[in-house]
């Protein structure tokens, strides 16, 4: 069956102890955590940007549903009841890098219940904020309800880490909570790479058809390739033959998409093509993460597009022709 869209978006300053040495386009230098808690700063922030919000995931989305994008939401590390509680919001980068988070409620008891969603109970993102580091990971969870994990954070500076889960309480809605995690070391922040519609990843070419369209809901289909054939036997991962996920750049607004189509459906097949359906919420530059699993393997495929700047560049032009035919018709 079809699996729509679920859509958040995230957008929140990076907070006082990160420090100016995080901007883009500064020199490079050192980067060191300071040791002062940030969550406090992050809650203000939270309550800030509630009222902006407009709520936590989006809305769904499938082929031909050209409703307006759901309203941002996901601006807060508190929504709901319920908190995003980084118990290590100051690492250090390297390859075994530490994280431990939990959930918890408004009387500060950490969540032990969850439904599961695409196989887990909780999905855990983090992404450089300059969108050149992602990694979908998946922590554990002790019985006090402390989730914890390893993380390959290879460059040091400001980073968002993004927790999806929805409680397993009556009328419980699903949530995407975000938080920044601050990385010490030599930091020099890198540019966004050029929109592209091929990519290779571990010997594998990666082929992007098809774009993101602000408020419309379009198609993105993925093919796989090794050494120049199609690969027909991708595995299920998460309860599919890929995972998507869009960063939008600048604020990091995100967009959670899943393919259409699962397997053992009838009609999926396990590859090469991957089809996602997907609704940007504004244009803008995105970044793409497709995760795929080949060979028992996860791989990750990254992808920069451009959402709204074909229809803007195609409507710009049929004005033009519009203003010039009624321009002519006015000569006499």
């Amino acid at each position: 069956m079809n699996t729509g869209l679920k859509i958040t978006a995230f957008a929140a300053a990076i907070t006082a102890t990160f420090g100016t040495a995080y901007g883009v386009g500064k020199g490079v230098g050192p980067v060191v955590a300071d040791k002062q808690s940030a969550e406090h700063a992050a809650h203000g922030e939270a309550k800030e940007t509630e009222a902006a919000a407009g709520g936590g995931h989006g809305g769904h989305g499938g082929h031909g549903d050209d409703k307006a994008a759901p309203a941002a939401g996901g601006l807060q590390i508190s929504e709901g009841g319920y908190t995003l509680a980084l118990e290590t919001p100051r690492v250090t980068t390297g390859d075994r890098t530490q994280l431990r988070f939990s959930i918890q409620d408004d009387n500060g008891r950490k969540i032990t219940a969850y439904e599961r969603e695409h196989g887990k109970e909780l999905h855990f993102i983090v992404a450089s904020r300059d969108l050149t580091v992602y990694r979908h990971l998946h922590p554990t969870r002790a019985a006090d309800g402390t989730w914890s994990t390893t993380a390959d954070l290879p460059t040091a500076g400001a980073y968002r880490a993004f927790a999806d889960f929805k409680p397993a309480k009556k009328d419980a809605s699903a949530l995407t909570l975000g938080a920044d995690l601050a990385v010490s070391g030599d930091y020099a922040p890198a540019e966004l790479p050029a929109p592209a519609t091929t990519t290779d990843v571990d010997g594998y070419d990666v082929t992007l058809t098809g774009g993101l369209r602000p408020g419309k809901s379009s198609e993105l289909r993925l093919n796989v390739a090794k050494n120049g054939k199609p690969v027909t036997d991708l595995q299920p991962y998460l309860g599919a033959y890929g995972h998507l996920v869009a960063l939008r750049s600048g604020d990091l607004a995100y967009l959670h998409v899943h393919p259409n189509g699962e397997p053992d459906d009838g009609t999926t097949k396990p590859g090469p093509d991957i089809s996602f359906s997907a609704t940007a919420p504004s244009p803008g530059t995105y970044r793409l993460f497709l995760d795929f699993q080949h060979n028992g393997k996860v791989r990750t495929a990254a992808f920069t597009v451009e959402a709204g700047k074909a229809e803007a560049e195609g409507k710009t032009k049929a004005e033009a022709e519009a203003e010039a035919e009624e321009s002519s018709g006015h000569q006499h």
